[in-house]
């Protein structure tokens, strides 16, 4: 019972960290989605693991539904398709996997979302770099100290980086951010 208090105390006090530091980034990468959307852009998003599912997660609620009914927004997970990541993967090297959808699919205007737990992930550092040859901006959510991701930003991109070292506490600080920018999101194009 002890490390179950534990671990939901860690994880409010987490939050309540997040909040303090988080507020202006969220607010601003929110604001750049929601005005990338009404320019009739998309938004790619994409992370490996844990945060490939927040990523796609992310993307269904664009897609269909966050809280409310309203239209399905343009939006993509680069990593649904187990086929093309496998054969994306097998002809060529598995660090480029997001790199060749994001070329593919990228135009300028767009938004890559990368959600990331590890701040050097090299499918996710390809990718970015991949969005910056396309002229996409960038909204990171990552952790640590930023590592090659942080370096790969520009002054229009915007970097949401969780204040713990905990997996599972990133995780959670994640999905609430995401939470968050959906949120945003729906009240910025539809609001009531």
């Amino acid at each position: 019972m002890d490390r179950i208090r534990e671990n939901f105390t860690e994880s409010i006090q987490t939050k309540i960290a997040a909040a303090e530091v988080l507020s202006e980034s969220i607010q601003t990468a929110a604001q750049m989605l929601a005005i990338c959307l009404l320019n009739g852009n998309k938004i790619l998003a994409c992370g490996n693991g844990a945060s490939g599912a927040l990523a796609q997660l992310f993307v269904s609620h664009l897609m269909s539904r966050f809280e409310t009914a309203r239209p399905s927004l343009p939006a993509i997970a680069l990593t649904c398709d187990g086929n093309l990541m496998s054969s994306l993967s097998h002809y060529g090297k598995f660090a480029d996997v997001y790199a060749h959808q994001i070329r593919a699919l990228g135009q300028q205007g767009d938004i890559l979302l990368l959600i990331t737990t590890e701040e050097n992930n090299q499918e996710l550092i390809h990718a970015a770099e991949a969005a910056l040859s396309r002229d996409m901006t960038m909204v990171i959510l990552n952790t640590g100290n930023g590592g090659e991701l942080a370096g790969l930003l520009g002054p229009s991109d915007v970097e949401i980086r969780c204040p713990s070292a905990r997996f599972s506490r990133i995780l959670e600080v994640h999905l609430l951010v995401l939470n968050c920018l959906s949120d945003l999101i729906d009240q910025t194009l539809f609001p009531q």
